[in-house]
């Protein structure tokens, strides 16, 4: 597995809420299992008493992210540092049966976990999947969407840190809210040349201003 495989652990579980808008879709053991993707045999272990931990699992993760969305970068190693401490795996070299051209085993690192539960397990590997993305790339590469009232987690993966919304779909919905802000923004003003000739009248005395002026200086 690749290292981007395991951080998006993390982030399936933190957007399975999105709490601006009171929606959670982990509700079910069946919700749980899905996280898991093509990890069938850590999936069957799920049951319902995993629904409870992975949430509180996710409000931790949440919090990292958070963490460093507001810059807080040594608060959002510590808070993954403690996930770490908490649900720990071993790394292992794995080829999964899978071959190269010549017959030759496609060998990688794999992390293996030995959990008590279905949420150690996941917990294990988001934490590690997390902590490698960090160290690899910055804290400023986890990010929360900017398309309010989103707030999904995302991985910026792009080459010049420029990422700001989880998806297409967001980045676009802002940009046409945007777009139409400075519309309301331009029909609320009055129109410039308007404004430049009552400042240009404004300047200008008055005729009978000009013949008291005048009479003053005749004197």
């Amino acid at each position: 597995m690749e290292l981007a495989y395991y951080s998006d652990y993390a982030v399936r579980l933190v957007n399975t809420e999105e709490p601006a808008r009171g929606k959670d879709t982990l509700t079910s053991v069946e919700a749980v299992r899905d996280l898991f993707g093509a990890q069938q045999s850590a999936a069957r272990r799920a049951t319902d008493a995993d629904v409870t931990r992975f949430r509180s699992v996710r409000a931790r993760l949440r919090a990292v992210f958070e963490a460093a969305d507001g810059g807080d970068e040594q608060l959002a190693v510590d808070l993954l540092n403690s996930l770490l401490l908490e649900f720990p795996v071993s790394p292992q070299i794995s080829g999964h049966d899978i071959r190269d051209d010549d017959g030759r085993p496609l060998w990688h690192m794999h992390l293996a976990d030995h959990p008590s539960n279905a949420t150690a397990g996941y917990a294990a590997i988001a934490a590690m999947g997390l902590a490698f993305h960090l160290t690899e790339y910055g804290v400023d590469r986890l990010g929360l969407c900017e398309a309010a009232p989103c707030r999904n987690a995302y991985l910026d993966t792009s080459t010049n840190r420029s990422r700001r919304y989880c998806s297409d779909r967001c980045a676009t919905r802002a940009n046409v809210a945007a777009y139409r802000a400075r519309k309301r923004l331009e029909a609320a003003r009055p129109d410039l040349p308007e404004r430049t000739g009552l400042a240009a009248d404004s300047t200008q005395p008055s005729s009978a201003q000009g013949e008291r002026r005048r009479g003053l200086s005749g004197r």
